[in-house]
């Protein structure tokens, strides 16, 4: 490390020998960084859990449009959609196809534990809605009661989930009725259920029977090839004669669910507060930590600046110290960080984990903070007489 110090700055690494002087207030230096380092990425760890969960269902279904009731900000939330609006948006004759997608909360009450699964209810007969990994399996929902359970669900044992075949299916009790599980997909655990499972239409009509079938969660829409999807979206926003429906492209309605869960969500503000919090943590420490050192060398600076050495001499030095604090403190703060989110991971099924963008984000964001702590524990350097000095 000196080496290299000495090589980017040209000069004896001063910054390097005042830190490691007081071995001990060094070592606490980097642990308090690397502290900080591991708040932030735990809380960025969760923030793109969040993401990747929330967008996660979406990933289930095709669908160019979707149609929603004015209060629906996420998949699982507003109220339900008449099914006439689908059959007037079928008018268009750019839209090749629709279907309603039932959305609801099934629990299933083990003796060790209970799993909530986020249910969708489907037309079997619609399979060109489903992704690939999933329309292969559709056709067995055309029995009634049956269903395809994520083999990913927190509570649900990888062996048990593997076991599920239609010559092994797994059959449970779930709102007075017995559901027969037949196959799996994967899915995951995610902040507003344990997992997902998917049902017929029919099904999910038996599972809430105060539910009907003329009222869906939400109203999907395929196009004919080669169509321009923002285009029939603004004819039918002049089709539906009911104007406060919500009418957006698939992916427009993901992205402004993962907005609400990000800035309306409180879990998502706390989550976002926790990253701001991480930072002035490592601010306030690379501070407390260069403005004692530059206080303990104030002689020397004194003779540097009686010298006739200028600012950009002292601050070299607090960006060098700056630097060594940043790019030392992140190094634990990172294999810290990827141990706790592994083992978080493992025991919530949040898609936890670290990834290359976060680390470099992190870690320009620690040099970056480290380098304005120097900056601002020098100021008294600046303008100081050297004579006050000593």
């Amino acid at each position: 490390m000196r080496r290299l110090l000495q090589w980017a700055f040209g000069r004896i690494p001063i910054g390097w020998l005042q830190l490691t002087h007081k071995r001990g207030r060094f070592m606490a230096a980097l642990a308090g960084v690397a502290f900080a380092n591991v708040l932030v990425f735990v809380q960025l760890g969760i923030m793109n859990s969040m993401a990747t969960a929330t967008l996660r269902p979406y990933e289930f279904f095709q669908a160019d449009i979707m149609i929603s009731s004015a209060d629906a900000n996420a998949l699982s939330e507003g109220a339900n959609v008449a099914r006439q609006w689908m059959l007037q948006a079928l008018a268009d004759p750019d839209v090749a196809a629709g279907t309603g997608l039932f959305v609801g909360n099934t629990p299933w009450d083990r003796e060790d534990r209970d799993i909530s699964f986020t249910t969708f209810g489907i037309d079997p007969g619609q399979a060109g809605f489903l992704s690939p990994a999933i329309s292969d399996d559709v056709a067995l929902l055309q029995v009634q009661d049956v269903a395809i359970l994520d083999r990913m669900a927190r509570g649900l044992s990888r062996e048990d989930a593997a076991a599920i075949r239609p010559q092994t299916p797994l059959s449970f009790e779930t709102q007075g009725r017995t559901l027969t599980a037949l196959d799996t997909f994967a899915g995951g655990g995610g902040f507003g259920g344990d997992g997902y499972m998917l049902v017929s239409d029919q099904t999910f009509l038996s599972l809430f029977p105060a539910r009907s079938s003329a009222a869906p969660d939400h109203i999907l829409l395929k196009l004919r090839a080669g169509t321009e999807v923002d285009t029939v979206v603004a004819r039918l926003h002049s089709l539906i004669s009911d104007e406060t429906l919500r009418i957006r492209t698939y992916a427009e309605a993901a992205q402004e669910d993962l907005r609400y869960q990000q800035t309306r969500r409180p879990t998502g503000v706390i989550f976002g507060f926790g990253v701001l919090i991480g930072v002035l943590v490592g601010l306030v420490i690379v501070y407390q930590v260069l403005s004692a050192d530059v206080a303990d060398h104030m002689r020397e600076y004194a003779t540097f600046k009686a010298m006739g050495y200028g600012p950009s001499l002292f601050m070299s030095i607090v960006v060098e110290e700056a630097l060594v604090l940043g790019v030392l403190g992140f190094v634990p703060g990172l294999a810290v960080g990827i141990g706790i989110l592994t083992l978080m991971g493992k025991v919530t099924t949040l898609p936890l984990a670290m990834t290359p963008v976060m680390a470099g984000i992190v870690f320009l964001g620690t040099v970056f903070f480290s380098i304005l702590s120097g900056v601002i524990a020098t100021r008294r350097l600046a303008a100081a007489d050297p004579a006050d000095l000593f």
